[in-house]
């Protein structure tokens, strides 16, 4: 018996559509990443990007537990001097609620070239609406 890899071009990629409204965002986060990356499929093959598309609406109702709306921080630095920015997960769900969940699954894939190329499938929208109904997803898998 012979280990087969998946090739590049015999990868079909699906796209799937999850509502993040009341769910925890690490949970959630670990769920999309697993389907970025194509873990849910047999053909899941470590350096082949075999994942899929998925989309995230209703960003900005996603739920954390405990105290961390207060008490979690996000960092920006430009770089510069002095140009440390600190926010916390409340005024970044106000701002830009994309942001958080963009930047928890980019946490759980590859730190690679792969992993760049992964995140890029990955789009997120704070409110209800998306312009993908042209790929007719489907609704996110639940026992991913």
């Amino acid at each position: 018996m012979s280990t087969v890899s998946a090739k590049p071009a015999e990868v079909k990629h699906d796209w799937f559509v999850i509502d993040a409204e009341d769910l925890v965002l690490g949970r959630m986060a670990t769920r999309i990443a697993t389907v970025l990356r194509g873990k849910h499929k047999p053909i899941f093959t470590p350096h082949v990007d075999t994942g899929d598309f998925v989309v995230v609406v209703n960003a900005g109702k996603v739920r954390l537990t405990g105290r961390k709306l207060d008490q979690k921080e996000y960092y920006r630095y430009s770089g510069y001097f002095g140009s440390l920015k600190r926010n916390t997960a409340a005024e970044v769900i106000e701002k830009d609620p994309e942001r958080m969940i963009r930047q928890a699954v980019k946490g759980m894939l590859p730190k690679n070239r792969l992993g760049r190329a992964l995140i890029k499938k990955l789009k997120v929208y704070a409110g209800p609406e998306h312009p993908h109904q042209a790929q007719q997803p489907k609704p996110f898998p639940e026992n991913v």
